[in-house]
């Protein structure tokens, strides 16, 4: 007999897939009872000065308005990510706007940054947390909020630090997204002297805010990485999030809705995530804490990224797929593989690649 988690997600792949989402995340929202499973202390480290008690994270995109944070905390990450919360509310783009591509194991979406707003997005924090944010809140894994700005009327440099101001009491780190493919203009704010701004007007806003994340687009120029990098950097962010999705379409996709417009996500788009990551790293040579996401959805693939320079992985669409029994698989993957290689920790596997002993 198929367990019961699996059948759940094997019936949800048969529904429409906004309407799938909308009952996952009320389901998982109802599910506060018990903890999460103890992870490994091999897996655990400390990235941004936070402590994570393993490398695999949601990815922003499946709790857009912060309505299943407890919930996702107990299915076993080492940390989440919600959002993207815009400043106002807005609808996003028309349905149909979520395609599923099961024959790439791929998610086609074109949402376009739906959102609450900010004020609804932060009432329910005050749910989870309580007015005081996450002083004594009890969530045992770091929580990331992801922010966005709204399609039309909208000022980056007005808006990124009014978003990091509103959440600041929440977020253990904020992500500043700048990449999606879905809002017009969005990715031209991923150039560094722009970024450097908006940066500099949100340390302005906010002196010590937690610490700030960048998250970027995997189809700039490889030339491009390296100043952006430079001017994250210098300007004050703590990590980049490598990558969002994609409007490219690798070659090979096999699946008759790969025609459709928006953002790919999964595993086509792994071998640019890497090739990002690879120059980023080239180009970071430690200064900022690199999040690697892309079409991560086995331990082999969370072991590689680290290999390559990433500090944490993020998944989405292998939890879309798979639901919660791939965040427990990768974990009982990567272990395995650290096992085999004699590897002690997470730190380890880092310290291996930088004195030659590892490779990828």
């Amino acid at each position: 007999m198929m367990p019961a988690g699996k059948m759940a997600t094997w019936l949800l792949r048969r529904l429409d897939p906004e309407l799938a989402h909308e009952i996952a995340i009320r389901s998982i929202a109802r599910k506060l009872a018990g903890q999460a499973p103890t992870d490994d202390p091999t897996l655990a480290s400390t990235v941004m000065g936070l402590h994570f008690p393993n490398p695999i994270g949601l990815a922003a995109g499946f709790d857009k308005n912060a309505r299943a944070i407890l919930g996702l905390a107990r299915l076993g990450f080492g940390f989440i990510e919600v959002g993207t919360v815009t400043p106002l509310p807005q609808p996003g783009n028309p349905r149909p706007r979520i395609f599923r591509l099961p024959a790439d194991e791929a998610i086609i979406n074109r949402m376009g940054f739906n959102s609450c707003g900010i004020e609804a997005f932060c009432r329910n924090l005050v749910k989870f947390f309580g007015p005081r944010g996450k002083s004594d809140d009890g969530l045992n894994i770091p929580l990331g909020i992801n922010l966005g700005i709204n399609k039309t009327g909208a000022d980056p440099m007005r808006d990124y630090p009014l978003l990091v101001k509103c959440v600041s009491a929440f977020a253990d780190y904020i992500t500043i997204n700048l990449s999606s493919p879905n809002t017009p203009g969005l990715r031209d704010l991923q150039g560094p002297a722009i970024l450097a701004r908006i940066l500099e007007a949100i340390l302005e806003t906010v002196p010590n805010p937690p610490p700030l994340v960048v998250k970027l687009s995997p189809d700039l120029e490889n030339s491009s990485y390296a100043p952006i990098v430079d001017a994250a950097a210098a300007h004050g962010a703590a990590g980049l999030i490598l990558t969002n999705t994609t409007l490219a379409r690798p070659e090979g996709l096999m699946d008759t809705r790969a025609v459709e417009s928006g953002g790919l996500s999964g595993r086509p788009l792994a071998n640019r995530a890497r090739a990002v990551l690879r120059l980023v790293a080239q180009a970071n040579q430690g200064r900022l804490a690199l999040i690697s996401a892309g079409g991560v959805d086995s331990g082999r693939d969370v072991f590689e990224r680290l290999c390559l320079g990433a500090d944490l992985v993020q998944i989405y669409t292998a939890f879309i797929y798979h639901g919660p029994e791939a965040i427990s698989r990768i974990k009982a993957e990567l272990l395995a593989i650290m096992r085999i290689t004699g590897l002690p920790s997470i730190t380890a596997i880092r310290q291996a690649v930088a004195e030659g002993r590892l490779s990828v």
